[in-house]
C-alpha cells in the first residue's frame, strides 16, 4: 500500500511540477511580449523630449541630458505654422473618426437585429455576403474606390473618408451585434410586448440597455479603425486643411532632414485619444467580445 502511495504521490509532484513549469512559461511570454509591445513606446516617449542633436547622434542616447518640452509647446502653439497644422490634422481626425463612430453604430444596430430576430428570404446569405468583404485586402478596393468617390464628386473631402470607413467597419460591426443580440432572450421582449410595449419600443426600453457594452465595443473599433487609417486617407485626399493625422504627421520629413523630435511627439500625441479611450471603456469591450462571440 505505501509503495503504491509513494507512486501516486510522485506522479501528482510530476504533474503539479509540469503545470507550474507551463505557467511559469506563458508568464514569461506575456512578459516578453508585454516588452515588446511597450518599448517602442517608451522609446517614442523619450525621443520627444530630445532635442534635435540628441536625437540624431550615434550611438543613441537612451536619455537626455538636458530634457525638454519644446516639441510638444510647438505642436500646441496656434501662432506657429506647424501648431496650426498640427491641431487642424487633429480636430479632422476627430471629426472623420466621430462621424464614422456615429454612423456605424445607427447603421449597424439595427441591421444586427434585424439578422438576429427576423426571418426573411436570402437572409444567412446576405449576412455571410456582409463578412465576405473582409476576406480581402483593403488595398485591393483602393482603385475601384478612388474611381467612384471622383465620379461621385468627393474627392478631397471628408465625406470621402468616412463612407469608405463606414464601407469597412460595418461588417465586422454586425458580426460582433449578432452575436450579442442572440445571446439575450427573446422571452424578455415578448413579455414588454404583452404589456402593451411595440416592437420598437421594447427594442428601445429592453434591448439596448442589454447591449450597451456591445453598442460600446463597436463604437470603440469604429473610432480606432478611422482614426488610424492612412492609405485612403492619403489617396483621397490632397488638400492641406482637408488631411488627417496620419497623413499630415508625415510633413515631419523632408528630403534632406528629419525632426524626429517633432515626428515623436505628434505620433505619441496622436496616440493619446485612442489609449484613454480603451482604457475607460476596456470592460465593455472585453465583455461585448466574450458575450457576442459565444452562443448560450
Amino acid at each position: 500500500m505505501s509503495t503504491i502511495a509513494e507512486t501516486a504521490s510522485r506522479g501528482q509532484t510530476r504533474r503539479r511540477m509540469r503545470v507550474d513549469g507551463w505557467r511559469w512559461a506563458g508568464r514569461i511570454f506575456l512578459v516578453f511580449m508585454l516588452l515588446y509591445t511597450a518599448l517602442p513606446m517608451i522609446w517614442m516617449l523619450i525621443t520627444s523630449i530630445k532635442s534635435g542633436f540628441a536625437a540624431t547622434q550615434f550611438p543613441p542616447q537612451w536619455w537626455p541630458d538636458e530634457p525638454t518640452l519644446a516639441s510638444y509647446q510647438k505642436l500646441l502653439d496656434p501662432q506657429n505654422s506647424v501648431g496650426q497644422d498640427f491641431l487642424r490634422f487633429f480636430w479632422n481626425s476627430l471629426f472623420v473618426s466621430t462621424v464614422t463612430t456615429i454612423l456605424s453604430v445607427i447603421v449597424a444596430v439595427p441591421a444586427a437585429y434585424a439578422f438576429s430576430r427576423f426571418s426573411f428570404p436570402g437572409r444567412n446569405f446576405l449576412f455571410f455576403a456582409v463578412l465576405l468583404r473582409n476576406m480581402f485586402p483593403a488595398v485591393i478596393f483602393l482603385v475601384p474606390l478612388f474611381i467612384l468617390m471622383r465620379v461621385l464628386g468627393l474627392m478631397n473631402t471628408h465625406g470621402s473618408l468616412i463612407l469608405t470607413y463606414l464601407t469597412f467597419g460595418l461588417p465586422l460591426a454586425i458580426w460582433l451585434l449578432k452575436g450579442f443580440y442572440d445571446n439575450i432572450p427573446v422571452q424578455l421582449e415578448q413579455a414588454a410586448r404583452i404589456d402593451g410595449a411595440t416592437r420598437f419600443q421594447a427594442f428601445i426600453m429592453i434591448v439596448m440597455p442589454l447591449s450597451t457594452p456591445g453598442i460600446i465595443a463597436t463604437a470603440i473599433y469604429s473610432f480606432i479603425g478611422a482614426w488610424n487609417e492612412y492609405i485612403y486617407a492619403y489617396t483621397f485626399l490632397s488638400k492641406n486643411d482637408q488631411l488627417t493625422l496620419p497623413v499630415g504627421i508625415q510633413r515631419f520629413f523632408s528630403e534632406n532632414t528629419t525632426d524626429f523630435p517633432g515626428l515623436m511627439a505628434a505620433s505619441f500625441m496622436m496616440s493619446v485619444p485612442v489609449v484613454v479611450l480603451f482604457l475607460i471603456l476596456q470592460r465593455y469591450f472585453v465583455r461585448a467580445l466574450t458575450e457576442g462571440a459565444v452562443k448560450h
